[in-house]
């Protein structure tokens, strides 16, 4: 078993024994024009942007990932040196900091922005280091307002509203949707109070935001490297702040129209024979369906995977059988992860030319033994493997190269799974990385690989299922969430790992319909969990055991058919907002504190959402059909009854099982397309309006 990175202490650290930074001399402008100002620490850059200023302290030269898509020029400031502080003021920005220990308040248009925390006692001034170096990295500390929300920081399961709660942005395999731990992670947040902030690393980093057992009035930043490196933003709100941080790390590409309709898949489809059997009766159901997907050992060898070999057991004849599915309008998944096999021999070739994660303790291929016991229920023993390193350019690129039969013989897209095993210190990369400050960006460069072999060999246009990302994975298009509980309470988790993404600057994302496991063959919940999917970026309907509708009894078919009928009557609606995503950052599934920020009301309703500008959705998450929801100030017609509410108060409903409580701002049209069972149906495979509602 792998040597698993030690969790965060969530005890207080001794404040008092913390070593807090402070200005050891006079601030200097330097040659790029950016401002440098000696610590105690070392010098620390500052430097002022359209949206803000970065602050950058520590260690330089340490492996760059790529992580920003663009530097933001650079804006001339005037220096201001004093005894007691420097002020630094750039047109209607100033930053003022003090000495004796380092503060730092960012001031826009006489309004204070953000600043060092303010959490003194009679010990002394600041209780929390406004800036510190510590065992771990850097510490620095910002002020919270009474009652301030904080969102982002990557797909979390809980509450979105991340006050009051310790995250780690440390991708994990979390086996649920259950705790803190996800698997996909970015150190950038924003307030509603008009500043975000966006940590540029590659390492994890700890949030203490409002966490009672550090302090409930500030924001504790540890960042887990050796360099700090942190923008800090302004912005009118949310949209403004996602904006700008998509803008430094990449924005998405709109995925292609197929990706739209339904992705129908299952852990696993063991055979040829039921394979072609699914999709058969997913066409006699009449089920509108366009991907449907080898999962796993559905076509590899479980004891010789992964090396892009088809098992020769169960497929002697591969593109026959793509073939089939192409011939009766699929699209085809097949999933994959970066692991090699020690009883393939690919392992042995690429360990002998260095593209593997070495063993410091050895200077071999670093073997990667499974944990078992977090799987025994689901998975089959797997094998020891090697870790591709993707630091490695030759790696990199017979990794890429390596896709380009599968697409070759019709693959569409691949399912990129995995991606959170570098977990050991002694793992180490070929540009000298290792452990934590590899862990996290390791699933941004697997991402980054796949999404570009999906660019170069794909005729149907790139798009791409990730399981773990980082920092700038919404540039490779989508995201799933992994592995949900198959309950109510796992379709609650999902939809709130799904908002909080989008608050994280990712827009596209999709859940496990019906939960991945424990699956107990729930009717209600499975037509529920598919009617609240119909308002994602993308819809799949996965997990342990089958996922076709038919399987959950004749309401479930009726009512989940129903669902998937008006997913694809939607695409034109769909389709706009996702390209309003590329270019805005804005996800199509927008938590109420996003899409109405000066409404607090609305932001207490955290389960139910914006899809795109003009679909409220209250999705139903327990058993009887009840739900409670709230409407912001105007109009608002029932979707398609256009029975007319009152906005500014809550209601209560119960629905039908065929019933949806979806809401139109009153005076807005929704754009529909015709009633087709696969996007090969539409002309040219594009979103097609037919009519609109209300007519």
């Amino acid at each position: 078993m792998s040597e698993i990175a030690s969790t965060f202490d969530v005890t207080a650290p001794n404040w008092n024994q913390i070593k807090q930074a402070y200005i050891t001399g006079e601030a200097s402008l330097s040659t790029d024009g950016s401002i440098v100002l000696p610590t105690s620490e070392g010098n620390l850059q500052i430097v002022f942007h359209v949206f803000g200023v970065r602050l950058r302290i520590g260690a330089s030269g340490q492996p760059d990932y790529g992580l920003l898509v663009t530097t933001p020029d650079i804006i001339s400031a005037d220096i201001v040196n004093g005894d007691q502080q420097t002020t630094l003021i750039s047109g209607d920005s100033k930053l003022v900091i003090g000495h004796s220990p380092f503060t730092f308040e960012l001031i826009k248009d006489n309004k204070t922005v953000q600043q060092s925390a303010n959490d003194g006692h009679f010990v002394r001034r600041y209780r929390l280091p406004p800036l510190a170096k510590v065992d771990k990295g850097w510490l620095m500390s910002l002020e919270l307002a009474t009652e301030e929300a904080v969102y982002g920081l990557g797909e979390k399961w809980g509450n979105l509203n991340k006050r009051g709660q310790l995250v780690r942005s440390y991708n994990h395999d979390a086996l649920g949707v259950n705790a803190e731990i996800s698997y996909k992670n970015t150190p950038f947040c924003w307030s509603p109070n008009g500043w975000g902030i966006f940590v540029h690393t590659p390492s994890p980093v700890t949030h203490a935001v409002g966490y009672a057992t550090w302090s409930q009035r500030a924001y504790g930043v540890l960042v887990e490297d050796e360099t700090l490196d942190i923008f800090i933003m302004h912005g009118d709100d949310g949209n403004a702040m996602i904006n700008t941080y998509t803008d430094l790390t990449g924005k998405a590409p709109t995925p292609p129209v197929w990706s739209l309709g339904v992705i129908l898949s299952k852990a696993y489809y063991k055979d040829v024979p039921e394979l072609l059997a699914t999709a058969k009766d997913v066409r006699d159901h009449k089920m509108p369906c366009d991907v449907i997907t080898l999962d796993g050992r559905a076509w590899q060898d479980t004891d010789t995977r992964f090396a892009f070999e088809w098992d020769p057991k169960r497929f002697d004849d591969p593109a026959a059988v793509i073939s089939k599915l192409k011939a009766d309008n699929f699209k085809v998944c097949i999933w994959e992860y970066p692991l090699v096999s020690v009883q393939h021999p690919l392992f042995a070739e690429m360990a002998k030319k260095g593209w593997l994660l070495k063993d410091k303790r050895t200077g071999k291929a670093y073997q990667y033994k499974w944990d078992m016991s977090a799987f025994a229920e689901v998975l089959t023993p797997l094998p020891e493997s090697g870790i591709v390193d993707f630091t490695h350019p030759d790696a990199y690129a017979f990794w890429l190269a390596s896709h380009k039969p599968l697409f070759d013989l019709g693959i569409d897209m691949i399912k990129a799974d995995f991606g959170e095993q570098v977990e050991d210190d002694n793992m180490l990369a070929y540009n000298g990385d290792s452990g934590n400050r590899l862990h996290n960006v390791y699933s941004f460069l697997y991402n980054k690989c796949v999404y570009e072999a999906a660019e170069k060999y794909s005729k149907n246009g790139p798009f791409l299922f990730s399981r773990s990302a980082w920092t700038g994975s919404q540039r490779f298009p989508s995201q799933w969430g992994g592995d949900p509980q198959a309950d109510w309470g796992g379709l609650g988790a999902s939809i709130r790992g799904a908002l909080s993404w989008g608050l994280s600057g990712a827009p596209f994302f999709a859940t496990d319909v019906g939960g991945f496991y424990k699956d107990t063959r729930d009717q209600e919940l499975f037509i529920r969990w598919s009617q609240a999917a119909v308002f994602s970026a993308h819809m799949r309907l996965h997990g342990i055991g089958q996922r076709e509708p038919w399987s959950y009894g004749v309401e479930a078919e009726e009512a989940v058919n129903q669902a998937l009928v008006l997913r694809y009557r939607l695409l034109p609606y769909i389709y706009n907002a996702m390209q309003q995503a590329t270019q805005t950052g804005v996800p199509l599934m927008r938590a109420m504190a996003l899409a109405f920020p000066k409404d607090r009301l609305a932001g207490a309703f955290e389960l139910q959402f914006m899809f795109g500008d003009d679909m409220l959705v209250v999705p139903c998450l327990q058993p009887g059909g009840d739900v409670e929801f709230y409407l912001p100030e105007g109009e608002w017609q029932r979707f398609p009854s256009e029975q007319t509410y009152q906005g500014g108060k809550p209601y209560t409903l119960t629905l039908g099982l065929q019933e949806m409580a979806v809401f139109v701002p009153k005076g807005k049209r929704i754009p529909l397309g015709p009633d087709v069972e696969h996007t090969n149906a539409l002309t040219d495979q594009k979103p097609q309006i037919s009519h609109y509602w209300p007519k």
